[in-house]
């Protein structure tokens, strides 16, 4: 057994290198392949990252009426943050919320001026709510609206804004979940064009060896030592294509850098270097099962199996 194998490994690296421009054209297939694949990964981490950036800047806001007290403001605040689709809660008591409007219109004088001729601060508290998801806000507005409706006294809750953002959190939404379905339907394309590709590559090398494969067959090889030196080539196509992309990939991420941090506050090179490990597991291994899937398809086609 172990001679067997011996043998086949032999076969597949006498095959790799014998056939070197076959085998030099399925290594260029797999490694564009890779790196177009590679490059939706980038891309997809990349507005991805931005999206992210963008949800956490978008919120609700509840502005509460200057009259309502500490105690009803604390209620409110804690039933919102006990919510699942909230992921924080931003609190701005009065007191803050006039020293921001105070340094927001310091040079306005009417403004000032007017705030001066008022004996008691006109501002009321307010939350700023942020959702784990963009889908979210709606069912985090309904319930404060719930809540508002729902008192029996003087309302505590003077606003929620959630209409006024309601464009933009919906677009978003729509956003996050086109990239979502691209980046996913791009990925299924790329490989099953990859698999298709390699397949016909290989069957080229096949053909080149189809003598080889009749001699073989008379004189009672088996299927499996047939197929196990292409095996091993199709192995080795991804194998070279992925450290390929790799090398590909290194000068570019070190020119695009500096300028995806300057532009999207995102470093691709970082990224790059602190998940190696992982962009090296990915790469490598879709490249070997790719070439691995191709050839076997092509040696059981051309075997008749």
């Amino acid at each position: 057994m172990l001679t067997g194998i011996r043998r086949i490994v032999k076969a597949g690296f006498v095959g790799f290198w014998r056939n070197a421009y076959v085998s030099l054209a399925s290594v260029f297939v797999i490694t564009v392949a890779l790196f177009v694949i590679g490059s939706t990964m980038f891309i997809d981490q990349l507005l991805t990252t931005s999206l992210q950036s963008l949800q956490s800047k978008v919120d609700i806001n509840v502005y509460f009426v200057p009259s309502a007290s500490q105690d009803e403001v604390d209620a409110i605040r804690t039933a919102v943050a006990a919510l699942p689709d909230v992921a924080a809660v931003t609190y701005t008591s009065r007191e803050e919320a006039l020293a921001r409007y105070r340094e927001r219109n310091q040079n306005d004088e009417i403004a000032m001026q007017a705030l001066a001729e008022l004996d008691e601060n006109p501002l009321g508290a307010n939350l700023a709510i942020q959702a784990r998801e963009t889908s979210q806000y709606e069912n985090i507005a309904r319930f404060l609206e719930e809540r508002r409706d729902s008192a029996t006294q003087t309302p505590v809750i003077d606003e929620i804004n959630y209409e006024r953002n309601k464009e933009s959190i919906d677009a978003l939404t729509n956003i996050i979940g086109a990239v979502e379905q691209a980046s996913i339907a791009t990925m299924l394309v790329l490989i099953v064009a990859s698999i298709l590709i390699t397949f016909n590559t290989i069957r080229l090398a096949i053909y080149t060896a189809r003598e080889e494969i009749s001699i073989m067959r008379l004189v009672g090889a088996s299927n499996m030592f047939i197929r196990g030196p292409f095996m091993l080539q199709g192995v080795m196509y991804g194998l070279v294509a992925g450290v390929f992309s790799l090398m590909i990939f290194y000068p570019i991420m070190v020119w695009l850098g500096p300028r995806t941090e300057a532009f999207f506050e995102f470093n691709l090179f970082t990224y790059f270097i602190s998940n190696f490990s992982y962009i090296f597991g990915v790469l490598i291994g879709i490249g070997v099962v790719l070439g691995l899937i191709s050839s076997v398809l092509a040696v059981a086609r051309y075997l008749r199996v």
